[in-house]
């Protein structure tokens, strides 16, 4: 391959691979689902003879999903969605796998990040498993060849579902894809609790600043907005929300948040966290109203929601005052710090570890089904963005349950003749 994986870039591999190796020991531990999904996908092989290219946050739970996959069969592919997000010693460890090849490195610039997404597609894949859409468009920009090979693939986040529906929408999609994200199991868990507790755990970590008693900016109300914004206000923080979106801005009102522009919640906030998934979300004119001190971090996919290019426009200084944490002084002498480079905060933090272990358990149970799906099923699905399969949803649900000890009710045949008729009136 032209691109050189992980153990050809570290200069100790062995004592990484060692270290990579107890983090996913670690996670594996605590993923039920993924144990059980294991169990079943190791006796039935029902991946043999596909090759999976996949573009991730490389840390242990991704790994715990990687190697899973690799145990139904397939040979995988691996590297990094983000330049800060991958943990070099957990990609070692995987690369050490006969049957898993990793690119992902940790603080790669542009150029080896792209590098290491066409390595990956270098070994020719048959499915594809993306968070943030990259590795498809690499697919149909630079090797539209492989898509005729390819059954299919699984999106895993927000901002690259609206990705692949804009290209849906245009007819430019050329495979089937699963909306991963916007499951039911992925988006009330990951995008709500995952992405709420790892984004302000991140940024108190990174600080060292409490968040009880101080104005917390949520920029966005969608899944992961409520998430920071629920976690903030359980933390004590006065929460502010700003939205684009009217019935979101008042699903905020109604939830007892004090909802404005952001324009207004620039002069008010001391955090501010943005979920939007677009751009230039706080941009110049906000920065010019802010107070000395705030604290800008963002926990969309991409480094674009905080305008850092106009921040340092307006900056006499800039400086790292704490690692992962860079200070822009304004002419008047009032600073503002930004978090991990405007990236992830809870994955590109230096102290990140992304979401909890048992939230991703179910976010990449889904994942792990959907790719049975594809393999099993492809003929099924026309090129294009498609919902998971209700049933497969259900079947993850239920898994967690099981394995937390908790019982449910079902209906009864009367309940389901019921609710499948319109023939019963008062």
């Amino acid at each position: 391959m032209s691109h050189p994986t992980i153990t050809e870039q570290l200069d100790d591999p062995e004592e990484a691979r060692q270290s990579g190796r107890k983090k996913i020991e670690w996670a594996r531990q605590h993923m039920p689902i993924m144990t059980a999904v294991a169990e079943e996908f190791g006796a039935e092989k029902p991946l043999d003879g596909e090759v999976i290219a996949m573009a991730m946050h490389v840390e242990a739970k991704t790994a715990v999903l990687t190697e899973v996959l690799a145990e139904a069969g397939a040979e995988v592919a691996i590297t990094g969605c983000n330049p800060l997000s991958t943990h070099d010693d957990v990609s070692a460890a995987l690369d050490a796998n006969d049957t898993i090849t990793s690119y992902a490195k940790r603080e790669v610039d542009e150029e080896e990040y792209y590098a290491a997404i066409q390595a990956t597609l270098e070994h020719d894949p048959t499915v594809t498993v993306d968070d943030g859409g990259d590795l498809v468009m690499a697919i149909h920009e630079d090797y539209p060849e492989l898509i005729d090979s390819i059954v299919g693939g699984c999106e895993e986040t927000t901002t690259g579902v609206h990705r692949l529906r804009a290209m849906d929408d245009d007819g430019a999609l050329r495979y089937p894809m699963f909306a991963v994200n916007d499951t039911p199991m992925k988006r009330l868990f990951d995008n709500v609790h995952g992405t709420g507790e790892a984004s302000l755990s991140n940024i108190a970590m990174t600080t060292n600043l409490s968040f009880a008693g101080k104005t917390v900016v949520v920029a966005g109300y969608g899944y992961c907005g409520k998430g920071v914004a629920m976690k903030a206000k359980g933390q004590n923080a006065h929460v502010v929300v700003t939205e684009v979106e009217p019935r979101s801005a008042l699903e905020a009102h109604m939830e007892g948040y004090e909802v404005c522009p952001m324009a207004e919640a620039a002069e008010k906030g001391d955090i501010f966290v943005t979920t939007t998934g677009n751009r230039d979300v706080i941009v110049e004119e906000h920065f010019e109203r802010m107070a000395d001190g705030v604290v800008l971090a963002n926990a969309g996919h991409f480094n674009v929601e905080i305008n850092l290019d106009e921040l340092d426009d307006l900056a006499v200084s800039r400086r790292e005052v704490r690692d992962g944490v860079e200070e822009f002084e304004l002419d008047d002498g009032r600073r503002i710090n930004v978090l991990a480079d405007g990236r992830l905060v809870n994955l590109a933090s230096p102290v990140a570890m992304g979401h909890p272990v048992e939230v991703m358990d179910q976010s990449f149970g889904i994942q792990a089904v959907c790719v049975r799906e594809m393999v099993e099923n492809g003929d099924a699905y026309d090129a294009g963005v498609h919902d998971v399969p209700d049933d497969l949803d259900r079947e993850v649900a239920e898994i967690k349950l099981a394995a937390e000890g908790v019982e449910f009710d079902g209906l009864s045949d009367e309940q389901v003749e019921y609710m499948g008729s319109w023939q019963h009136g008062t």
